[in-house]
């Protein structure tokens, strides 16, 4: 079955880019609702934005939403990492600026405060998109691919230069709260160089050191060093599963990222869903309802945001 809040859940933040205070404010939605954004600092014309993978404006740095009129909310795939890691299907997010607030850099401050509220079981069945066909989408030497599979699997590939993440792959099956246990405590990373060029252009004016892990070659700058020795590509899991969120339902398939990013990740959407018979829309029995993300969740299972390697 669907699944929404048992109630309200506020976060106060900073936005990544502008710095300035957000507030964001979760609220329960009705079956079939699906997960959409509100902007309560506008006042006139629509102020709603669906999270949905054709209003995606395909930037490198983050996923931005977009409506007909103009109206946008950005970084959106922590949040949505976290929703569809916990089996939320229905959600009215409020918020009161133009950027989700970034907390950790990760989506465990999410994760954590959703299992603490708590879902409520709808009545109507959970629908499923379940690919047929494979599809491969690619960008210079970056790559993104989703083949058929009886549930959702995130595997991913990542190769930097520093010394301090290098090469890391990992796959995983996202059922029985593996997104919890495994992904979701992990921060977004960047290089000290690309920090020092973002700001310089006016961005990441909300970045610290507190929320994302900051390498420069073998030096890992961020405070307590790593949550998990190959954190980097966790985060990039992390965020697949975000940008994967924007289907608008789960996903049953085998997702590849070699080297991609959001935009690579929302063109490949935009490639399944262009295919003929490469997807089919799927109403969930209770076995295939068991292998979504979320189902099988412990709170036991959550980690701590202070987690560190030695």
């Amino acid at each position: 079955m669907q699944n929404t809040l048992k109630g309200s859940i506020v976060f106060d933040g900073v936005g990544l880019h502008s710095g300035k205070p957000v507030r964001m404010v979760l609220r329960p939605a009705a079956a079939n609702f699906g997960i959409v954004f509100r902007r309560t600092d506008i006042a006139l014309g629509d102020t709603l934005v669906p999270a949905r993978w054709d209003l995606v404006e395909r930037t490198p740095l983050c996923t931005r939403l977009i409506n007909r009129m103009g109206v946008s909310v950005s970084t959106v795939e922590h949040i949505m990492a976290a929703l569809a890691g916990c089996g939320v299907h229905n959600a009215l997010i409020e918020i009161d600026g133009p950027e989700v607030p970034i907390v950790d850099g990760s989506s465990v401050p999410f994760v954590r405060a959703i299992m603490a509220r708590g879902l409520r079981r709808l009545s109507t069945p959970v629908k499923a998109l379940k690919v047929l066909k494979t599809v491969t989408v690619e960008n210079g030497d970056a790559k993104a691919t989703i083949g058929p599979a009886d549930r959702l699997e995130i595997e991913f590939h990542i190769d930097f230069a520093d010394a301090a993440i290098g090469k890391q792959s990992k796959t995983l099956d996202m059922r029985n709260g593996t997104f919890a246990r495994e992904l979701c405590d992990s921060r977004t990373f960047c290089r000290q160089a690309d920090v020092d060029h973002m700001r310089a252009n006016g961005l990441a004016l909300g970045g610290t050191l507190e929320n994302a892990v900051v390498v420069d070659g073998e030096e890992v700058l961020s405070p307590g060093g790593l949550r998990h020795a190959d954190e980097a590509v966790r985060h990039k899991m992390l965020d697949a599963l975000g940008d994967l969120a924007l289907a608008g339902c789960p996903i049953l398939g085998h997702y590849v990222g070699e080297r991609a990013g959001h935009a690579l990740t929302n063109t490949l959407l935009r490639a399944l869903f262009d295919t003929p018979g490469a997807v089919e829309l799927v109403e969930c029995d209770s076995e295939t309802a068991a292998l979504l993300p979320g189902e099988g969740l412990v709170w036991s299972e959550i980690p701590a945001e202070a987690r560190h390697v030695a």
